[in-house]
């Protein structure tokens, strides 16, 4: 049976041979692990194989997480939908933001970010695939909510965050990627992050300029939501 440790090598193998495949420095291809539903353990785990990115959608656990793993090295990514009244603990406990999808959460995490802290590095969320189930602001107004949110303080935006409609076609998988690429680059914002790629299209993501991809069952395993516990 394949440990954390050994899913995490097997990973990173992929996203080098991808960043080589696509003519890129493996270097420039961020892994985050996604380790929503996952015990303090399991990040313990990757931890100790070399992991320090973990990224986490529900804030209640994250924050039990982030209590008993008190004595590690590690750098949080908040990457569910957030609600204004989670806002304040998102801003002080974590310092990356992806799921930034309207200027009211921004303002309040502006507001809200402590300033003994570096400023809150922030991904916008767009809804790539228009899928009505999915969070994300509109590509048609994505350079609106740029613009804003570029301009307020205790934030640095960095990039754009994307959850493609789930596809086996590398072709599509490609196209839909590429679509995120170019609404960033046309934001001349000089962003430098594009969170996207997941642990069954990680490929073609990097083949389209992935900065972060966001890895959890490769790493983890499959998620089991069928708990009394399980988070909402």
């Amino acid at each position: 049976m394949s440990t954390i440790a050994d899913n995490l090598s097997s990973v990173s193998a992929r996203i080098g041979a991808a960043a080589q495949a696509a003519g890129r420095e493996p270097s420039s291809v961020n892994l985050l692990a996604v380790s929503k539903t996952k015990p303090a353990q399991a990040i313990r785990e990757a931890h100790a194989a070399g992991q320090h990115h973990f990224g986490e959608n529900y804030l209640q656990e994250a924050l039990a997480k982030q209590a008993e793993l008190t004595d590690l090295d590690v750098t949080w990514h908040f990457i569910g939908p957030i609600q204004s009244n989670k806002t304040k603990a998102i801003a002080e406990h974590f310092a990356w933001v992806h799921s930034v999808d309207r200027l009211k959460i921004a303002q309040r995490l502006s507001e809200q970010r402590p300033p003994h802290l570096p400023p809150l590095n922030i991904c916008l969320q767009v809804n790539i695939s228009g899928e009505a189930s999915k969070a994300g602001c509109e590509p048609q107004d994505l350079a609106a909510l740029a613009s804003a949110v570029a301009a307020l303080p205790r934030l640095r935006l960095r990039g754009l965050m994307a959850i493609p409609e789930p596809s086996t076609e590398a072709t599509e998988q490609n196209a839909t990627f590429a679509r995120v690429t170019a609404l960033r680059d046309g934001l001349s914002l000089g962003l430098d992050t594009l969170s996207m790629g997941m642990s069954d299209d990680l490929e073609a993501a990097i083949a389209q300029g992935a900065t972060w991809v966001r890895i959890g069952t490769a790493l983890f395993g499959a998620r089991d939501y069928s708990t009394p516990n399980a988070p909402v």
